[in-house]
């Protein structure tokens, strides 16, 4: 619920600010009246001209930072945020993006990596008004997820350990400092993680698991977000028993 409300509010946040404050650059294509048709209820009008504008404009970020706002899947519309960044980073939509990239991690309870994103939205754009709205909202989405993780961890008491079916194999390595790297990373990530070992045709592999979950589609949705933020290709399996 927390992710929702924050995704909608992010997105009229962002829509409202583009109205007063985007001075398009004049290489990039001017997408304020998708935005207002969006925000507007005519999801259906954007996406036709997303089409077209994709066709004529692969390249252009503003059209990408379109397409991420059209995205249904949010681990998709995150990757599309980052390529803006990371490869648009004078665009006037990077610090937007960047913006709901911190939102989207804080909300996701990756919260180490949702400041690395914060810190690098300041650095990077000190002038940027989504500082201000980050800074004013911060607390209140810190007491939101605390009470979020109050609520979960009075459920974690109820729920027996071996309620936990599925897991993410987020590598498999012969070299035990390899793995040790990986399960350091989802450590510093605020990520569960735990570390076992295979043997197949003789040899021994370190296996880094990441996360546990009760139902497969909670694996499957955590297992595009790991895959996208580490540049992995995991897989869903169950839990290994000891």
């Amino acid at each position: 619920m927390l992710k929702l409300k924050l995704n909608y509010f992010s997105f009229l946040l962002i829509v409202n600010l583009f109205f007063i404050i985007v001075d398009l650059h004049p290489q990039e294509i001017d997408i304020v009246p998708y935005l207002k048709a969006i925000e507007n209820g005519k999801i259906g009008q954007a996406r036709d001209a997303l089409f077209e504008l994709k066709e004529k404009n692969p390249d252009d970020p503003s059209v990408m930072f379109l397409d991420a706002v059209l995205k249904e899947n949010g681990q998709e519309a995150i990757v599309i945020y980052q390529n803006i960044v990371d490869n648009y980073p004078k665009s006037k939509y990077a610090d937007a993006a960047l913006y709901r990239i911190f939102s989207y991690y804080y909300a996701l309870g990756l919260y180490d990596t949702s400041r690395e994103k914060l810190k690098q939205l300041k650095e990077s754009y000190p002038e940027s008004p989504y500082i201000n709205i980050a800074n004013q909202n911060l607390s209140a989405l810190e007491s939101s997820v605390d009470e979020e993780k109050e609520s979960r961890e009075e459920e974690k008491e109820k729920v027996p350990l071996e309620s936990y079916k599925f897991t993410i194999q987020a590598g498999a390595f012969t070299n035990l400092d390899n793995a040790n790297n990986l399960f350091n990373e989802f450590e510093n990530a605020g990520i569960y993680c735990q570390l076992g070992e295979k043997t197949v045709a003789g040899t021994t592999f370190h296996v880094v698991y990441a996360g546990k979950f009760e139902k497969y589609e909670d694996a499957e949705n955590f297992l595009q977000v790991v895959n996208s933020r580490f540049k992995l290709n995991g897989s869903i399996v169950p839990i290994p028993t000891k």
